[in-house]
């Protein structure tokens, strides 16, 4: 019966953002800025911003007092905003939810993250965001950090995954020898080194062609902004809707920034790295603004995982969640989150249990896109978005950690405002000095039984276990049974991020070159 119920919601909120959908339409089929009409009919365009290794307390709008991030404030005031938005706790798996609206086990991305040798990637029969846009009329552009894999033919990019264009780094920029890449020492040794002599130099990738190897990471924001903008501005213009997807490179470590950013910020280099992070998106939505776009154009704003604690102060803050990337803890997979839709989606906060998975069936709702072929584990939450205080349609979620295994299934399950830790293991990323025994890698991986309980309406930071009290006991076993019959309905893929290659790593030349990986070496 309860599976019945959940049916009927969802086939009803499928109905109202259908409604609201055709309103957006209506009022904005009048064309674009450029006064032509949308061959898709008025459909809205989508832009998502996705910040790399962002905590939950390094912007200015969730606290942080000297972070300077006046653009994504800016966006939050005018947007829904979620205190409750969940992702995966490390880079690949987190992209990999986030493109498909799955489970990282459900598609292979694990454990931990693919790598500049890795020989495999998201495989291409997952249904990305921009493939099931493809159908509808849009066009797409990847502008970053793809990190879902190369491969030996660049078949795993993301021109192969639905995307037309695609312009960035595939991977981490901590996984190239940063001395070449960065004009400095500095960021590639303090506080933890950060620099792979055995790999080739960043490459950046225009489709799936190199233009240039080593990138110079300084002016590699700069040069996002202005494949993204050129991207809107031809795109208007050929009266399509389109899809931008801008996964930006900060703020992970290394940290960088271009030289109108160095050096001006209270926070350092990290400072730096994410006041320049949040001039892009400014950047981004005043071509937006000046395309007449604002009321015709959904924008999201999320972080892939929490903070590597590891880089100490010099690094993301979780704010007062506990621990951080790499944990199933709070730090490593709350993340903060928002949409904007000027003049249809009211601004305000939610508390609503949602996810990154969330957003593909929700951009479907909104676009007409057809999923009705897709297992999904994301949710359509309009009504979320539309009413701050709808809780659904979303009651429980699995937290998988950064090493699934099928014999132990997720490490925790979250139910509405409480979240129960059925096993735990601390984190070299989240610190082996952290003050917290639990983050640090020296806490083994234990199971707990009964789980660890935790309110999270009341305890954020998961300090005050619950389990012990008999008054919760009734929840506790709800949570149990949710989660068994979780783990028998999902269906593990094999892991694909284990296998390497040295001589699969992108090299813009003959990658039987020698001597490797030196001679990869090419200017634009």
């Amino acid at each position: 019966m309860i599976r019945f119920g959940l049916l009927v919601a969802v086939a009803a909120l499928s109905g109202l953002a259908a409604l609201w959908w055709s309103t957006a339409a209506s009022r904005t089929a009048g064309g674009t800025a450029s006064g032509r009409k949308s061959k898709a009919g008025g459909k809205p365009n989508v832009v998502l911003f996705l910040a790399d290794d962002m905590g939950y307390g390094d912007l200015g709008y969730s606290g942080h007092p000297t972070s300077r991030t006046p653009f994504i404030d800016n966006l939050a005031q005018n947007s829904r905003f979620f205190t409750h938005f969940y992702v995966p706790p490390v880079c690949s798996p987190s992209r990999a939810s986030l493109m498909t609206g799955r489970y990282q086990v459900r598609s292979g991305i694990y454990p931990i993250v693919f790598t500049a040798d890795s020989v495999y990637g998201l495989p291409t029969n997952e249904t990305t965001i921009a493939a099931m846009l493809k159908p509808q009329g849009y066009k797409s552009m990847a502008v970053g950090k793809w990190h879902l894999g190369v491969g030996a033919e660049n078949q795993y990019l993301p021109t192969n995954h639905g995307f037309d264009e695609y312009f960035g780094i595939p991977y981490s920029n901590d996984d190239c020898p940063c001395k070449i890449c960065l004009p400095n020492e500095g960021p590639c040794t303090d506080p933890v080194p950060s620099c792979f002599p055995e790999n080739v130099a960043c490459p950046l990738f225009s489709n799936t062609t190199i233009v240039e190897q080593p990138v110079d990471l300084p002016t590699l924001t700069q040069r996002y902004v202005d494949h993204a903008i050129n991207f809107i501005q031809r795109t208007v213009a050929d009266g399509d809707p389109f899809f931008l997807y801008m996964p930006f490179n900060h703020v992970h470590h290394p940290h960088f920034a271009s030289a109108s950013h160095e050096g001006m910020n209270a926070r350092g280099l990290f400072g730096d790295a994410l006041a320049e992070l949040d001039w892009a998106v400014g950047q981004v939505l005043k071509a937006l603004k000046d395309q007449s776009l604002d009321d015709n154009t959904i924008v999201w704003f999320a972080s892939d995982n929490g903070p590597s604690l590891m880089q100490h102060e010099r690094g993301g803050s979780a704010g007062l969640l506990r621990c951080g990337k790499g944990t199933t803890w709070d730090g490593g997979v709350r993340t903060p989150a928002m949409v904007r839709w000027t003049g249809v989606i009211t601004p305000g906060r939610s508390n609503a249990l949602v996810s990154s998975m969330d957003i593909l069936p929700t951009i479907a709702a909104y676009t007409g896109g057809n999923v009705s072929a897709l297992t999904l584990d994301g949710m359509d939450i309009t009504s979320v978005i539309q009413d701050n205080e709808v809780l659904g349609p979303r009651d429980f979620l699995a937290v998988y950690p950064e090493f699934p295994d099928k014999a132990q299934g997720p490490f925790a399950v979250i139910h509405g405002k409480y979240k129960a830790h059925f096993w735990t293991e601390g984190k070299f990323i989240a610190d082996h000095e952290n003050y917290d025994p639990m983050c640090r890698p020296s806490h083994p991986l234990t199971k707990h039984d009964p789980p660890l309980l935790f309110n999270l309406h009341l305890d954020p930071g998961e300090r005050y276990d619950l389990s012990g009290e008999e008054k919760y006991s009734d929840e506790i076993e709800m949570i149990r049974t949710w989660l068994a019959e979780h783990i028998a309905s999902v269906d593990w893929m094999e892991p694909l991020t284990g296998a390497t290659d040295p001589r699969v790593q992108p090299c813009c030349g003959d990658v039987n070159c020698e001597p490797f990986p030196e001679c990869c070496v090419c200017q634009a």
